[in-house]
């Protein structure tokens, strides 16, 4: 289990992982990810994005701007993030890392760790500023974020 180090609040939090996000767009790894959801149906894939305390404060936060409060399972195991009546992800541009590097085939491949491990320690030492203990499964993750 991590230990609180020199600690960070939740604003803190959401905007230093926002700078990841923001670092990640900027380096030359092309992606075509838009409306692409096979990666969202996480029944079906059997792989399921793991999130940091960092990552779950932005996805909860962008979560609550659609004026949603409670994150809801899906029956067909997608996503609870992604719009059953649309199929549009609710919280697109503050999607988690893994969302932005994932496996899909059809929008790139997954990224290469070593291109991305940079960004990944960053993601985890706010994780430690928050008192978080690692990278959970989006579902959990941004549902505790919500509370």
């Amino acid at each position: 289990m991590r230990r609180r180090t020199a600690g960070m609040s939740p604003d803190e939090a959401r905007e230093a992982v926002r700078d990841v996000y923001k670092e990640l767009a900027g380096r030359p790894i092309q992606r075509d990810c838009r409306l692409r959801t096979e990666c969202c149906h996480f029944k079906l894939t059997g792989k399921v994005p793991h999130l940091t305390r960092g990552e779950a404060l932005v996805a909860a936060h962008a979560f609550r701007a659609t004026g949603r409060k409670t994150l809801t399972a899906r029956p067909d195991g997608a996503c609870p993030l992604l719009d059953a009546a649309t199929s549009r992800c609710l919280i697109y541009d503050s999607r988690p890392f893994g969302c932005r590097t994932h496996f899909c085939a059809a929008a790139g491949g997954p990224y290469s760790r070593r291109d991305v491990v940079d960004l990944i320690r960053k993601l985890e030492e706010i994780d430690s500023q928050l008192g978080g203990d690692g990278a959970r499964m989006l579902p959990a993750a941004v549902a505790d974020a919500l509370r």
